[in-house]
């Protein structure tokens, strides 16, 4: 895995010209269907696609070709799983009984394969622990060298641990809330936001950074230490899934 370090929402590291030395991959959960056209421009000749369960549902649909489904499979469509079975797909099956979801187990998959970047798409199809779960999962200390993204339902997410940085696009007026998780974030530091820090501290609960606002077209924030979770409102998916 790669080191920490300063990149952006694509996966690619921000001002770094050898960005060829990392694996892409795009984890496609089950739940509720994603916006498949946008999903569809994920994929690339050299991108890992990993579908959790039902996952492959909508990676097919999306017209990604999927390199592993993994999980316990008893929410894939059967005419799908037979599809991809004589496509010889790589399957990895797990017992409905786990001490991990799906999404975890696809996650691992991802990065086991050598990705060192991760865009994660899913919904929760009303399940609100579900998205919850999904959130922590993303920021885990043991993928602090995976640079990790997500669109979770109508948010999109990038995961940053310190000491490290994000680089993102969007518009000016767009929302941005920066929340610490795991524990306390320290030294956050926002260039491009309404509402900047200059180093201060943000204490596991706090509210002081929901709802910044962007100032222009692309921002960056950073952290000296701990993880932090920047999140976009809004359904679009990041431009492609990195750059390989």
């Amino acid at each position: 895995m790669v080191g920490p370090g300063t990149h952006d929402e694509r996966g690619a590291p921000h001002g770094d010209s050898s960005t060829g030395a990392g694996a892409v991959a795009v984890v496609v959960a089950g739940g509720a269907t994603p916006d498949l056209e946008a999903l569809g421009r994920l994929g690339g000749p050299d991108t890992i696609v990993v579908a959790a369960d039902s996952g492959a549902d909508h990676a097919l649909a999306a017209g990604l070709t999927i390199d592993v489904v993994v999980g316990d499979l008893d929410s894939i469509d059967p005419s799908v799983l037979g599809e991809l079975e004589r496509r010889a797909t790589r399957i990895e099956r797990h017992p409905v009984d786990k001490d991990a979801t799906d999404l975890e187990l696809a996650i691992d998959v991802a990065v086991r394969a050598g990705a060192t970047s991760v865009i994660v798409v899913a919904g929760h199809g009303g399940r609100v622990d579900q998205s919850v779960a999904n959130a922590f999962v993303l920021a885990s200390p043991r993928w602090a060298g995976v640079r990790m993204h997500a669109v979770l339902d109508s948010a999109r997410i990038s995961v940053v641990h310190g000491p490290g940085a994000v680089t993102f696009d969007g518009a000016p007026g767009d929302v941005v809330t920066l929340l610490p998780i795991h524990g306390h974030a320290t030294g956050v530091r926002c260039v491009g936001l309404e509402y900047p820090l200059h180093g201060e501290d943000l204490d596991a609960g706090t509210t002081r950074g929901v709802s910044n606002v962007m100032l222009d077209r692309s921002a960056t924030v950073s952290i000296d230490g701990g993880t932090l979770l920047v999140i976009r409102p809004g359904p679009e998916f990041p431009t492609d899934g990195g750059d390989t």
